[in-house]
């Protein structure tokens, strides 16, 4: 099945803190990828996979399909793939694909960004609260998530690179900020982040119809 990445890939980029502007000389490749699996592979029972991990440590691909369902859905990690500054690999198709990576876009960010950020502030409040310790680093990411739900929501661009922070982002990630500061922060934050939500210019829902024929338009030249 591997192979489907290693030669069906339309899409192939760095994310992680290398695509943040966040890295350091030890830092991982996290490599993540969109692949089209041949349109004749679906005729079959055995369907072709959803994702696959691998062939590289640290690399993981979605099938184009199911990349395009959870980035309707703006899922934060799949939304990073579409702008990524560091691109690996993109063909026609991959072309085709980050040419309407805006029908993605919509106000649902709003909810999937602060989701993911409440979700990493209760994870490490409650990790404090079992064992007096603070994990750091999830903490630098709850703070950049909140700062890239917000600037999409009032940009309709995806922030991916967040050199500008990186001063501040791994001062918190070194624990040099107490958690009431980074508390505090992510509150401010979290009020921006529905500040932006109530005046973006983003659409209500995303534009499933452009995607849709970008889909087709992909199965129908995979057609061997």
């Amino acid at each position: 099945m591997i192979d489907l990445v290693e030669r069906h890939t339309i899409l192939g980029v760095v994310v992680g803190s290398r695509a943040y502007g966040l890295d350091g000389p030890g830092s991982d490749h996290d490599r993540r990828g969109v692949y089209a699996a041949p349109t004749r592979a679906f005729w079959r029972l055995d369907k072709p996979p959803t994702h696959l991990d691998g062939p590289a440590q640290e690399q993981f691909s979605w099938e184009l399909e199911r990349f395009c369902v959870l980035a309707l859905q703006a899922n934060p990690t799949v939304l990073e793939v579409l702008w990524s500054p560091l691109i690996e690999t993109v063909t026609a198709d991959g072309e085709a694909l980050l040419a309407v990576r805006q029908a993605f876009l919509s106000r649902r960010v709003a909810d999937t960004y602060g989701g993911y950020a409440r979700d990493q502030l209760d994870r490490v409040a409650a990790r404090r609260a079992r064992t007096g310790e603070t994990n750091h680093k999830q903490a630098m990411h709850m703070i950049r998530l909140l700062f890239a739900g917000a600037h999409v929501l009032r940009t309709g661009e995806v922030l991916v690179d967040v050199r500008d922070l990186r001063d501040r982002l791994l001062a918190v990630r070194r624990g040099e900020l107490s958690w009431e500061m980074v508390a505090a922060w992510a509150a401010d934050l979290l009020a921006e982040l529905t500040d932006a939500a109530t005046t973006s210019r983003l659409p209500e829902q995303p534009d499933r119809d452009t995607v849709d024929r970008l889909l087709v338009a992909v199965r129908e030249r995979n057609l061997q």
